[in-house]
């Protein structure tokens, strides 16, 4: 059998969907990387909510999956913009989220980071005063206890409100020294770049991208006994590798980097100085079976073997990570529905609605050909379904 898609041109074509999946077993626990997965929540497409209204989540939904990611191997970032943080999913359905999902990963042992940021804050306006950093670092303080108090470590994100409201580097400085020193256990720091949040222009006090890292290097190297490791997100490998290589010892680099990871998870070439990235990545959501065995893989030392399963995961990557970027979120959560994680393609905020048809479509051909769908026949008939609700017929 066969699926019509529509393509980006306005035709259509059709495409034979494979059969059997990718066989992947989960195996021993991951050695040679800490992988985190930032997860997506699950909407309740049964709440009566309009999209200016919080969140309504299915529970039990979402929480499942954070069990599908844990048996994979892989830890969870919770409460991360993979999750709508300021694009549907308010503070207080993020700290409801935190505390249900910290007591989830208690319960089956499962690794577990948590986002802090400002999102209680109203949105921000350009005021640059020490009052509007006063509240920025109450915000930031708030949400620290609430991750710290659930018994999670802790990712400071990248604040909206804190780009507004610094007057230059040393705002920053002074924002996240005062953050790191009270943190209970050492933290993620994440840059998150303006693809993923246009809010996040000019953020580390400068749109000069060689300023902003020495910044928060600088941050960094203050406190190296307060910084677990960081997480760039910026889409841009050579930075990346710049910044771990001048990372303090012991401080770990999470690649964000969505089109970049497996060059940057196997590292540097073996007698070219050993560095490498460990992985806290959106794109982990979807590909968590064949992320893991990767991984699997590469503690064997198989450099060769890790790339062979995920260099051809990289385009279905590029493609939901397209500009604009910030939506990519929808392609993950269509993919969980197509894979039989959730029973509905319904998204909070409404963001479903955010990627067209022919986009979904080749985000679905493009996971199909991978293998990633349990159930081939049953992310066919699905796609079919969509595809038919919107006038393409099958």
């Amino acid at each position: 059998m066969t699926v019509v898609l529509p393509r980006p041109d306005g035709t259509t074509a059709r495409y034979e969907p494979r059969t059997e999946p990718l066989s992947l077993t989960p195996g021993a626990p991951l050695v040679s990387r800490t992988v985190f997965s930032a997860a997506h929540v699950v909407a309740d497409p049964l709440a009566d909510v309009s999209p200016d209204d919080p969140a309504a989540v299915d529970w039990d939904a979402t929480l499942a999956f954070r069990r599908h990611l844990w048996a994979q191997g892989l830890g969870v970032a919770e409460a991360m913009d993979t999750a709508q943080r300021g694009m549907g999913l308010d503070w207080a359905g993020a700290a409801e989220l935190i505390r249900r999902s910290s007591a989830e990963a208690r319960a089956v042992g499962g690794r577990i980071a948590c986002g802090v940021g400002t999102d209680q804050l109203p949105p921000a306006a350009q005021d640059r005063t020490e009052h509007a950093l006063k509240a920025v670092r109450a915000a930031y303080e708030e949400q620290l206890a609430v991750v710290e108090e659930a018994g999670s470590q802790s990712i400071l994100m990248a604040s909206r409100a804190l780009a507004a409201a610094a007057r230059g580097p040393e705002d920053y400085l002074e924002t996240y020294g005062h953050l790191l020193r009270q943190a209970a256990e050492p933290v993620i720091l994440h840059w998150l770049g303006p693809m993923f949040d246009p809010a996040l222009e000019g953020y580390w006090g400068s749109s000069d991208l060689d300023a902003a890292t020495e910044t928060f290097l600088e941050v960094i190297a203050a406190h190296p006994d307060k910084v677990d490791g960081i997480k760039v997100s910026l889409l841009d490998a050579e930075r990346e590798i710049d910044i771990r290589r001048r990372l303090p010892e012991g401080v770990r680099c999470y690649t964000g980097d969505d089109f970049n990871y497996p060059e940057l998870i196997a590292g540097d070439e073996p007698g070219t100085g050993g560095r490498f990235s460990h992985a806290l990545l959106g794109i982990f959501d979807p590909l968590a079976p064949i992320a893991a065995e990767a991984v699997r893989v590469l503690d064997t030392g198989d450099r060769q073997g890790f790339r062979a399963l995920l260099d051809p995961t990289v385009e279905l990557s590029r493609h939901l990570f397209e500009d604009p970027t910030r939506y990519y979120k929808t392609g993950v959560v269509l993919l969980a529905w197509l894979a039989g994680h959730q029973s509905h393609f319904t998204m909070v905020g409404g963001l479903q609605s955010a990627r067209s048809l022919p986009h979904l479509a080749r985000a679905y051909e493009l996971a199909d050909g991978l293998g990633l769908f349990p159930d081939p026949a049953l992310a066919e008939s699905r796609i079919s379904s969509l595809l038919h609700v919107h006038g393409v017929a099958q």
